[in-house]
């Protein structure tokens, strides 16, 4: 990896069907994907990862319909490339984590050079549609948790829920990271909020066959949820297995890597940092 450039890195897309009207872009060595939700009318693009241009140019070789985009959160990795759009769907709250995409070192493409930077941001939150045409998505509004402008996004009639990093196989990340001074990080109710949003997704699993998150793993099994939320469960009683080694080349990378562990239950984890988490670790919920 350390050999590649950054187009290799968070560029190179491959792209696979998951179904007759639904694409998987995987990039990042791997680690990451976007989806492709293809209808009789139009298309949503659902994230636009760091800001590489192959993105829009691998959009483009798959459908021949318009192309609108949304954003499950507005983080650098999800949002970066909102530019290569004319229209991109996005949380009210979408201002709470723009620091993170207005000044942040992990930026590696210049959105100022993509074809639309002034892009039209569309809020959407709970109850609103996106109609592509015979394929009717839903979103649903999220609990801060992960970040302050997540959004899932429910495909009832292909049986899908895209719910970006606030579900994840491998771990899902509950430390601070919306570069905003002006917002006070809770973690008491990070984590509770991060247990209401898996019980919320848990409610919905009759909808849909496959969760599908935005990193590690794509899809998982709706099983994952009871473990996420037993996870919580247990950090409150104090018996979750916490760990320093994060094991994970990407969160080592983070400029609050030092200060973060892992927390595990079954196949459940999350990294937090270590201070915030003794806060509420072993106090009962």
């Amino acid at each position: 990896m350390e050999n590649m450039n950054p187009e290799q890195i968070f560029g190179s897309f491959m792209p696979w069907k998951l179904d007759e009207s639904t694409w998987i872009l995987n990039f990042m060595n791997g680690s990451q994907n976007v989806y492709l939700l293809e209808g009789k009318e139009r298309a949503l693009l659902i994230d636009t990862g760091w800001g590489a241009a192959s993105l829009a140019e691998t959009v483009k070789r798959l459908t021949d319909k318009p192309v609108v985009a949304a954003n499950t959160h507005y983080h650098p990795d999800h949002a970066a490339g909102n530019g290569y759009f004319t229209q991109v769907y996005v949380n009210k709250n979408w201002k709470d984590d723009a620091p993170g995409m207005d000044g942040s070192a992990m930026l590696t493409f210049d959105l100022q050079k993509m074809p639309h930077p002034d892009y039209e941001k569309i809020e959407v939150g709970e109850g609103d549609t996106i109609d592509l045409g015979d394929r009717v998505i839903e979103v649903l509004e999220v609990k801060n948790a992960h970040c302050n402008s997540s959004l899932f996004f429910l495909d009832r009639d292909r049986r899908m829920i895209f719910v970006g990093d606030e579900m994840e196989a491998a771990q899902v990340n509950l430390f601070d990271n919306s570069y905003n001074p002006e917002l006070k990080y809770d973690v008491d109710e990070r984590l509770r909020n991060f247990r209401a949003n898996t019980v919320r997704l848990k409610e919905l699993s009759p909808f849909y066959t496959y969760l599908l998150p935005n990193h590690n793993g794509f899809p998982i099994a709706v099983e994952y949820l009871d473990d996420y939320i037993e996870l919580v469960d247990e950090i409150y009683l104090g018996k979750a297995e916490i760990e320093d080694k994060l094991n994970h080349p990407f969160i080592e990378m983070d400029p609050q890597a030092k200060y973060l562990c892992r927390v595990r239950h079954k196949n459940a984890s999350i990294f937090i940092r270590k201070d915030e988490l003794l806060k509420v670790y072993g106090t009962q919920i």
